[in-house]
């Protein structure tokens, strides 16, 4: 099979993608940073870097059974005090970057095939100083149900996996903003700090992936899937307590001490 995975460098992707190889199948990495032969060099985030990309694809191989939308990075601080620009930018990699990639890869696909968007746990739950990564997630998630409803005819199934933390460089590498005024106080710094305390205690990027790797190799795939059994448990409560009373326990949980 032909799969491309974006953001298959590192981390998450980087596993899936060894994980189809293993398995003998024809794997496309669109990646920023990528090794000569190894993929394509694609910022997502780029309309135009995207359409070359997979103009290339159609080149090359023709079609596409699965697209795998993993790129993606987080961003924290308080929302008030995050550019614009910055805000732009997390949403043109993590929600339009996957947009364009559908767009796109689309053309190249027909009834059995799969499309794969990796949203997160976030897309489910309220963080505070979370915000711009939670909301970027949030329109992944019903970008995938959507699109479902739009491609049931056509055969071509979709679906969104909410991985719960894992264990890779995506904490390290997220975009992390300690301003703040009389409003926060220290609360930034401090959720910031409680959050990244626990990478030892997240799942592994192993474990995950082969989760994943299952998932995708169903039949049927079901809308959404939640990998994490502390975030299943989160996800069950919300659909039984208020929203109130989500939301004080993730407040509470993340929001920071002064």
């Amino acid at each position: 099979m032909n799969i491309v995975i974006t953001g298959g460098t590192s981390g998450l992707g980087k596993e899936l993608v060894e994980k189809f190889e293993n398995r003998g199948d024809n794997v496309i990495i669109l990646a920023r940073s990528v090794e000569s032969g190894k993929g394509i060099k694609c910022d997502v985030g780029n309309s135009e870097e995207v359409k070359n990309a997979f103009a290339e694809i159609g080149k090359t191989v023709g079609k596409i059974d699965i697209l795998i939308n993993n790129a993606g990075y987080g961003i924290s601080g308080a929302t008030e005090l995050i550019s614009v620009e910055e805000s732009k930018r997390i949403f043109d990699v993590n929600f339009f970057g996957t947009l364009y990639c559908i767009q796109n890869a689309l053309p190249l696909m027909k009834k059995g095939s799969k499309i794969i968007n990796i949203s997160s746990a976030c897309a489910l739950f309220a963080l505070p100083f979370r915000t711009l990564y939670c909301a970027s997630k949030s329109a992944v998630s019903m970008l995938s149900n959507s699109l479902r409803l739009e491609l049931k005819t056509a055969g071509i199934q979709v679906c969104a996996i909410c991985p719960g933390e894992i264990k890779t460089n995506f904490t390290k590498n997220r975009v992390k903003h300690f301003a703040t005024n009389e409003r926060y106080g220290k609360r930034i710094e401090n959720a910031t700090n409680n959050i990244d305390k626990h990478e030892d205690s997240r799942m592994s990027v192993q474990f995950v992936s082969k989760k994943i790797f299952k998932i995708i190799n169903k039949k049927k795939l079901k809308p959404q899937y939640i990998i994490g059994g502390k975030y299943k448990a989160l996800y069950f409560a919300s659909k039984i307590f208020p929203l109130s009373c989500i939301l004080g326990i993730t407040g509470k949980t993340m929001g920071g001490k002064e």
